[in-house]
């Protein structure tokens, strides 16, 4: 018997990063200058692309990468998948 399994649900994300003002707050020095790096379906490609991304810049201390998750901006109601569960 053969099954099909229907494709999981599209979960935008982002992942973006720039230079911090400074290491203690979240607040870029030149949203001019965001490294905008992708979007991506599922939760688990955005971490693998943030993770890419974090290790490239390693030697800026100021410079941090975020996965924001747009699914949720866009539905706030929606699930939340257990992998995403942080």
């Amino acid at each position: 018997m053969e099954t099909t399994s229907s494709p999981k649900k599209q979960l935008l994300h982002l992942v973006i990063g720039g230079e911090m003002r400074n290491l203690d707050s979240v607040e870029f020095r030149d949203l001019t200058k965001l490294d905008y790096v992708g979007a991506y379906p599922n939760y688990a490609q955005a971490r693998d692309a943030w993770k890419h991304a974090a290790q490239s810049s390693v030697d800026n201390a100021h410079m941090r990468y975020f996965v924001i998750h747009a699914h949720r901006l866009i539905d706030p109601n929606g699930p939340i998948p257990d992998d995403e569960d942080h």
